[in-house]
């Protein structure tokens, strides 16, 4: 066994490069073409993206069944640093690196597959589905760089790789809510949700900032411990709680937990196979995965994970209300996935009290994305699934009456309504209490500015009438304040 395993190791490596590189691959034979002017055909497209993401499903599965033979459970690619900032005597600061790393893990490899397996029944749905659309090829390749961004994410050993693979799906994700770009709707709607992630990835990075801070670089095995679910974060608590924190509301931003959540509905603005991979399995996760990957900081603070256990039941009931009351299929599933996102996020905080909660939360991760990823894909077909059911059962199907609503007293009943139909009045508060403060302090350094140049150019302020010079153009309508009005 002494001798093998070297290069048991060295081959496990060797496919761990192959699981990562193949979607890359794929993003390069879709998106190339297209850069050089040169249109793929529908047939080459579902061609590469079957087979690829075949090859990546193969990689993974074999990397899997390699660990479990080899009993080995923390395979590392490490490719080395991108950046490194060397110490100098008197200089006042640690050596810094920033390194591009890879590990396989019990949380990352049963990600990495789930990925690569919803990602490839999509494929082959979408191209049915997108045939002959006028964006097909466009789909597919920012299906590529969703595919990169998740396998990157899932498997990421550094916090700098992770926000890699953040970035891209968050990418990919905006840019295919906007994917009918001919009507204004779905572009207002990814650009109000490109602007939430911003602040999900503006969290993540200055966590990013203070693990660099704290240890002079972002490798998880250093930070949180290696073998998950059982390692041990080399931090005191307040620490633990700071960073905690800071990923908890990234993860917040990217899953849609309170109070981000008004989002997720916007997002059905995309086609279904985007709406089914995104929104319903994968995206809609990440948040959960992130914080399944800093247990260790929920091991060390108790505040923290109390946060987390609040955070996931106000995001559960809220979910459950909001989805009670909608009138179309994917807005109730959409909400549907954020109540069970909720309870995901619920068992992670608990864990800190009862560890196998963790592993309970992953597998109720990839239970869930399975099965919504099912529903979202048949829901254009609702209408005739249900009549195949009332045919079966020679009837008209239950609908559930709330129960526990009912012995509400009347005036609350209406107030929870339309606190539900108005999805938490999520968006209007957002909007009115840190949209508008953010976008007026920002005029009003704008106003400064003006009024400092003409000062000091000894000129009349050109934005005051009669002062000679040309106009200047009015400013434009802050994005999200006219996203806000738009409906899905």
């Amino acid at each position: 066994m002494s001798d093998t395993l070297p290069d048991t190791i060295e081959f496990m490596t060797w496919v761990g490069g192959v699981t990562v590189t193949v979607p890359f691959l794929l993003l390069g034979l879709l998106g190339l073409p297209s850069l050089l002017g040169y249109r793929l055909t529908e047939a080459t497209s579902a061609r590469a993206t079957r087979w690829l993401t075949f090859v990546g499903l193969l990689a993974a599965c074999g990397l899997f069944l390699s660990m479990l033979v080899s009993g080995h459970r923390h395979v590392v690619l490490d490719l080395g640093n991108w950046v490194e900032i060397h110490a100098h005597a008197g200089a006042g600061h640690e050596h810094y690196h920033f390194s591009a790393k890879f590990v396989f893990d019990r949380l990352s490899i049963p990600l990495v597959i789930l990925s690569y397996l919803l990602c490839g029944t999509i494929g082959a749905f979408a191209v049915k589905y997108l045939h002959r659309e006028p964006g097909y090829n466009r789909f597919f390749v920012l299906f590529g760089v969703f595919l990169c961004g998740m396998v990157t994410a899932s498997a990421a050993g550094t916090i700098e790789t992770l926000f890699t693979g953040w970035e891209l799906v968050g990418l990919s994700s905006a840019l295919l809510v906007a994917y009918f770009q001919e009507r204004p709707a779905p572009a207002r709607n990814g650009l109000r949700i490109w602007a939430v992630y911003r602040v999900s990835d503006a969290a993540l990075l200055t966590a990013a900032v203070v693990m660099h801070q704290m240890a002079g670089e972002g490798d998880f095995d250093r930070l949180l411990g290696s073998g998950w679910p059982g390692g041990a974060a080399p931090t005191t608590s307040d620490q633990a709680l700071l960073v905690g924190l800071l990923l908890l509301l990234a993860a917040a931003g990217k899953s849609a937990l309170l109070p981000f959540s008004g989002w997720l509905p916007r997002a059905m603005e995309g086609p279904t196979p985007s709406s089914a991979v995104f929104y319903g399995a994968l995206s809609v996760h990440l948040g959960a995965f992130l914080l399944l990957r800093a247990n260790a900081l929920i091991a060390a603070s108790v505040w923290l994970a109390v946060a987390v256990v609040a955070l996931g039941l106000l995001t559960a009931a809220f979910a459950y209300l909001a989805g009670s009351v909608q009138t179309d299929i994917k807005s109730a599933l959409s909400f549907a996935s954020l109540t069970q996102v909720g309870l995901i996020v619920i068992e992670i905080g608990a864990g800190h009290w009862v560890p196998f909660l963790w592993y309970v939360a992953l597998a109720h991760l990839i239970g869930h994305a399975c099965m919504r990823t099912l529903q979202f894909v048949r829901a254009p077909s609702l209408l005739q699934d249900y009549r195949r059911l009332e045919n079966a059962i020679g009837g008209r199907l239950q609908h559930r009456t709330g129960f526990w609503l009912g012995l509400l007293p009347v005036a609350l009943r209406q107030w929870v309504y339309r606190f539900a139909l108005e999805r938490g009045y999520l968006d209007v508060a957002l909007d009115r209490f840190v949209v508008r403060p953010f976008v007026a302090v920002f005029q009003w350094f704008d106003d400064r500015e003006w009024r400092l140049t003409a000062w000091l150019n000894a000129a009349p302020d050109p934005r005051e009438p009669g002062s000679g010079a040309a106009p200047c153009p009015a400013p434009p309508e802050p994005a999200a304040a006219a996203a806000a009005r738009s409906d899905v």
